[in-house]
C-alpha cells in the first residue's frame, strides 16, 4: 500500500503537538531537571517544518521545502541540546543558534541558487546522523559504567539512527531513486524516531524524578536521623504525646528519667506517667489532674512554661524534679496531633538548693552565736563587778555578824543568788568560746567514766545509766573540762527529758572509721587529711523526745522548753560551741515519744600517750542547766588573817565598788592598799615612790588605757614590781599581750574576788621576801 505524506505529516504534526506541550508542561512543574524545555522547542521547531511541508505547491519554495527541511535538522539539534542539559553537559547557545541559521541558509542556497534536490535531502540526512553520534558519544562519557537503562536504550537508538541515515545517504545515490519516491519512506522513517526518541525522553524524565525521590528521600532519612541523634543527645528529656495520652515518641534521656529502659522500641510505648508513678508541686504535695502541663495544654490549647514538678514512685526511690514545658503541635487543619513535653533535670539543682538552705541555717546559727559572744564581751565585766561586789560584800557582813544572827539567812540567799548569776555568766563566755581552750591528749572514755560518777549522784533510783567504753578507741586533741561540761549538760538534759519517769539513759563511746558515711562531712575532710578516724559519744534517753520544730531550735540562744526559772536555754548552746571549737559535729535524731539521741564527732590524733587532768569537774558546776533539785553550798567565811600578811597592794579598777570591797578585804589581811578608779593616778603613784608597792592589781577592761597598757607603763618606772590582770574573761590573744610587757599572772576576776587574798599572798610574797 502506498504510503501519503500528507498523512504522515499530520500524524508527525499531532505527535509534535503533543510531546510539545508535555515537556513543557514537565519544564514548568520540574525546572529543577534539564532537558524538557529544549525538547520541547524541538517539537515546537518540528511542528513549524511539518506545516510547511503539508503546504507543498500551494506557497513558494522557500516556505515549503527550504524552510521546513531547516527546521526539521534545527528540531533534532535542540533534541540533542535537551539530551545534553540532562545529562548536565554544556549548552553553547551561541552556537546552536549560528548552527540553526547555517542550516537554514544552506537550504535556502540550494533551493533558490543551486536547486538540488537530493543535496539537500542530503544535508538533511547527514545533519541528523552527526547529531545522533554526539548523542551517543556524550551517552557513553556520561554513562561509562552503563548503570541507567534508560540512557542506554537511547544510546542504542542512536547508534541506530546513525546507521540508518548513514545506509539512507549511501544507498538512495547507488539505486538511483528520486525524492518523490524516498520522501514518503524518510518521513516515516523520521517520524517513527522521533516518537521513539520522545518516549525515551519521557523515560528519562521518569527516571530522573525516581533518583530525585530517592535523593530526597535519602536526605529526609539522613534529616531524621540526625534530629534524632540531636533528640538523643540533648541534655534535655522530650517526650511526644498523642492527644489519647500515649507515647509517640520519646528520647532517652526521658526515658531514663522514668526509670524505662533506653533500648525500648516503640512497641512498649506505654502511656505516662505509669500509675505507680505519683507527680509532684513545687512545695512536696500531690498534682491534681488539672495542674498536670500535658492536661493544661489539653484543656486550654495553650503552652505552658517553667513548671517544676515531681516524680516519685511506690518504690521508696528519691524523688526526681524537673523543669518542664509543654505545647501543642497542631495540623493543618488546626486540629491538636501532638503535645510535646520537654523537661531538663533539676534534681541536683534541688539538692543543692537543699544544702544551702542548711548552710544558711548553719550561718544564721553562726551569727546568733557571734552575736551573743559580741554581747558577753561586754555583759561579762560589768556583771562580773557587779557580782563580785556582791558577793564580796555579802562575806564580809557574814564576817561581822555573830553565828546565830538572823540576818545571816539573808545574806546566803544574796550570795546563792549571785552565784548564779556569775554561772549563768560563764555559760555565756562558753558558749562565746571567749575563754582558751587547753586541748591536750585524752581519752573520751575517762570523761565519759568521770561524767557518769558525777551524774549519778544526782540520778533518781528509777532512772538507769549504762556506759559503754571503748578499748580501741584512740584519743582525740580536747579540753577534758569542757568535753565533761558537754557530757554533764547533755546527761542533764536527758534527766529533764524523762520527765521524773522511770527510763534509761545510755553513753557510749566508738570508734568511726574516716569513710564511715555516718561521718559529718567537716570531720571526714580533717580525719582524710590527718589519716585519722574519729570518735564519737552517743547519748541517748528514753525521754520525751521533741518534735521538727523543737530540734531546729535546741541550738537556739536562750530557748528553752523547761518551765519558767528552771533553764537559762544555754545548755545545748554551750555545747555546741564547745564541740565546734574542738573541730567536731553533732548530729541529733529525736521523735516525740520516742527519746532523743545526741552523736557528738570528733577526730583522733595521732599521739597514744594521755595527758592526766586534775579535777576535770572539780570546782565548777556545768555550763549548763543544774539538775533539779541542786542546791548551792554556801561559801565559807574568811578565816582570820595570817600573822606575816604584810605588804603594800596597789589595787586599779574603773569600779568604786569593787574599790571600795577589796580595799575592805585586804585590810582586814593586814595589807596596806592604795586603791584608785583612774589609771593616770595609780600610774603617778608608782612614779612617785617606785619601791614603795609590792603588787599593782589592775583591771584589764577600762576606758582609756587598758590594763596590759598601765601594766606596761608602770613596769617601764619599775621592771621588778609584781604585776597582775584580772578580767572577767581571759583569751590567748589577752594572755599573749599580758606576757609581751612583763605581766606575771592573768586572773579570772570572779574566782580573784571569792579567794581574793589567798592570790594576793601568793603574788605578794615572792617580793615582799
Amino acid at each position: 500500500m502506498p504510503i501519503d505524506l500528507a498523512t504522515l505529516l499530520v500524524v508527525r504534526l499531532g505527535i509534535d503537538l503533543l510531546t510539545g506541550l508535555g515537556f513543557l508542561a514537565l519544564m514548568k512543574r520540574y525546572p529543577a531537571i534539564g532537558g524538557p524545555g529544549w525538547w520541547a522547542s524541538s517539537a515546537a521547531v518540528s511542528i513549524v517544518g511539518a506545516a510547511g511541508l503539508m503546504m507543498t505547491g500551494q506557497v513558494p519554495a522557500a516556505w515549503s521545502t527550504s524552510l521546513p527541511n531547516a527546521m526539521l535538522s534545527v528540531s533534532v539539534l535542540y533534541a540533542w541540546m535537551g539530551l545534553r542539559s540532562f545529562l548536565g553537559l554544556s549548552r553553547p547557545i551561541h552556537l546552536v543558534w549560528l548552527c540553526s541559521a547555517g542550516l537554514l541558509l544552506g537550504q535556502v542556497m540550494l533551493q533558490e541558487v543551486w536547486d538540488l534536490p537530493k543535496v539537500r535531502q542530503l544535508v538533511l540526512v547527514l545533519t541528523t546522523a552527526v547529531i545522533a553520534a554526539l548523542a551517543y558519544r556524550d551517552i557513553r562519557r556520561a554513562d561509562p559504567q552503563r548503570r541507567v537503562p534508560e540512557l542506554q536504550v537511547v544510546k542504542f537508538w542512536s547508534l541506530l539512527e546513525v546507521g540508518a541515515m548513514v545506509g539512507y545517504g549511501i544507498m538512495v545515490p547507488l539505486l538511483g531513486l528520486s525524492l518523490a519516491q524516498v520522501l514518503p519512506g524518510l518521513m516515516l522513517f523520521a517520524l517513527f524516531s522521533k516518537l521513539v526518541r520522545m518516549i525515551l525522553y519521557g523515560a528519562l524524565v521518569s527516571f530522573r524524578l525516581r533518583q530525585l525521590a530517592d535523593r530526597a528521600r535519602q536526605d529526609l532519612q539522613t534529616r531524621e536521623s540526625d534530629l534524632r541523634a540531636l533528640i538523643e543527645n540533648l541534655s534535655a528529656g522530650l517526650i511526644v504525646y498523642r492527644p489519647d495520652r500515649s507515647i509517640a515518641d520519646i528520647n532517652s534521656l526521658a526515658r531514663r528519667f522514668l526509670g524505662w529502659s533506653d533500648d525500648g522500641g516503640a512497641a512498649d510505648r506505654s502511656p505516662s506517667p505509669p500509675e505507680q508513678w505519683r507527680m509532684l508541686r513545687e512545695d512536696g504535695q500531690p498534682m491534681r489532674r488539672h495542674e498536670m502541663p500535658f492536661d493544661r495544654v489539653l484543656a486550654t490549647g495553650q503552652p505552658v512554661h517553667d513548671v517544676i514538678f515531681g516524680l516519685a514512685d511506690n518504690q521508696g526511690q528519691p524523688v526526681r524534679w524537673a523543669l518542664c514545658n509543654a505545647y501543642p503541635e497542631n495540623d493543618v487543619l488546626g486540629g491538636l496531633r501532638h503535645v510535646v513535653f520537654t523537661f531538663v533535670d533539676v534534681t541536683s539543682l534541688r539538692q543543692a538548693q537543699r544544702q544551702q538552705q542548711r548552710l544558711a541555717q548553719q550561718l544564721s546559727q553562726s551569727q546568733k552565736m557571734e552575736a551573743l559572744g559580741t554581747l558577753a564581751g561586754g555583759v561579762a565585766h560589768d556583771f562580773n563587778n557587779i557580782l563580785a561586789a556582791i558577793l564580796g560584800n555579802a562575806n564580809l557582813a557574814r564576817q561581822d555578824l555573830q553565828p546565830g544572827a538572823p540576818a545571816r539567812e539573808s545574806l546566803h540567799e544574796i550570795s546563792n543568788a549571785a552565784r548564779r548569776g556569775r554561772e549563768l555568766v560563764r555559760q555565756i563566755l562558753a558558749f562565746s568560746r571567749q575563754q582558751p581552750l587547753e586541748r591536750t591528749p585524752v581519752r573520751l572514755d575517762d570523761i565519759a567514766t568521770e561524767t557518769s560518777n558525777l551524774l549519778r549522784t544526782a540520778l533518781p533510783p528509777h532512772i538507769h545509766l549504762t556506759v559503754r567504753h571503748c578499748s580501741t578507741c584512740p584519743m582525740v586533741r580536747a579540753d577534758a573540762t569542757q568535753i565533761g561540761q558537754v557530757l554533764l549538760n547533755l546527761g542533764t538534759n536527758a534527766i529533764h527529758a524523762l520527765q521524773g519517769k522511770p527510763g534509761r539513759i545510755d553513753l557510749a563511746i566508738d570508734r568511726v572509721r574516716a569513710d564511715d558515711p555516718a561521718l559529718p562531712a567537716e570531720v571526714a575532710q580533717v580525719c582524710v587529711q590527718d589519716g585519722v578516724d574519729a570518735v564519737s559519744i552517743t547519748v541517748s534517753d528514753t525521754g520525751c523526745g521533741m518534735d521538727e520544730a523543737t530540734r531546729q531550735r535546741i541550738f537556739d540562744p536562750f530557748f528553752t522548753t523547761k518551765p519558767v526559772g528552771q533553764g537559762t536555754g544555754l545548755g545545748l548552746p554551750v555545747v555546741l560551741g564547745i564541740v565546734q571549737a574542738h573541730g567536731g559535729a553533732i548530729h541529733v535524731s529525736s521523735e516525740p515519744g520516742h527519746g532523743s539521741t545526741f552523736v557528738l564527732y570528733f577526730p583522733a590524733t595521732h599521739l597514744d600517750t594521755p595527758v592526766p587532768h586534775a579535777g576535770t569537774m572539780s570546782a565548777d558546776p556545768p555550763a549548763g542547766d543544774p539538775p533539779e533539785g541542786a542546791v548551792s553550798e554556801e561559801i565559807p567565811p574568811m578565816t582570820t588573817p595570817p600573822a606575816t600578811a604584810a605588804g603594800h597592794v596597789l589595787y586599779l579598777d574603773d569600779d568604786d565598788t569593787l574599790v571600795f570591797l577589796v580595799r575592805r578585804l585586804l585590810q582586814r589581811r593586814g595589807y596596806e592598799v592604795s586603791a584608785f578608779c583612774d589609771q593616770k593616778e595609780a600610774i603617778d603613784a608608782v612614779r612617785a615612790n617606785p619601791q614603795g608597792f609590792d603588787l599593782l592589781l589592775t583591771d584589764y577592761n577600762m576606758p582609756g588605757m587598758s590594763g596590759v597598757d598601765v601594766a606596761r607603763e608602770v613596769l617601764a618606772i619599775n621592771p621588778r614590781l609584781t604585776v597582775a590582770v584580772a578580767s572577767g574573761y581571759i583569751n590567748e590573744e589577752l594572755e599573749q599581750k599580758a606576757a609581751e610587757v612583763g605581766v606575771r599572772e592573768v586572773v579570772f576576776k570572779t574566782d580573784a574576788i571569792e579567794s581574793f587574798c589567798d592570790v594576793v599572798q601568793r603574788l605578794v610574797q615572792p617580793s615582799a621576801a
